[in-house]
């Protein structure tokens, strides 16, 4: 199973990302998919989770509504929008897969890809 999360970079506040996962090895349309991010001497955190059909989310409350999780399921691909960036979202972002629902703990997740680098000047 690989997972290759893409879309990292040097942003502005007030910018936006786009991040992408694309998942390889599984079926992918059963898993529950979640972004997780880990900030520069802190530990990684849940960011926003989404369900195998892409119709139920959930987010961390210091990016609700200004994060979107989606998946193409065809593409077998799990996106980030990320919009109104702070410096606070500093981090590196990881994508992850829990083949068995979907959540906010990191131990539900089997998969995790390499990661993916956003930084957020103020």
């Amino acid at each position: 199973v690989q997972l290759q999360a893409s879309g990292g970079g040097l942003e502005q506040a007030g910018g936006s990302l786009r991040l992408s996962c694309a998942v390889s090895g599984r079926t992918f349309s059963s898993d529950g998919m979640a972004w997780f991010r880990q900030a520069p001497g802190k530990e990684r955190e849940f960011v926003a989770a989404i369900s195998w059909s892409g119709g139920s989310t959930y987010y961390t409350d210091s990016v609700k509504g200004r994060f979107t999780i989606s998946r193409d399921n065809a593409k077998k691909t799990v996106y980030l929008e990320m919009k109104s960036l702070k410096p606070e979202d500093t981090a590196v972002y990881y994508c992850a897969v829990d083949p068995t629902g979907w959540g906010l703990k990191q131990g539900q997740y089997d998969y995790w890809g390499q990661g993916t680098l956003v930084t957020v000047s103020s």
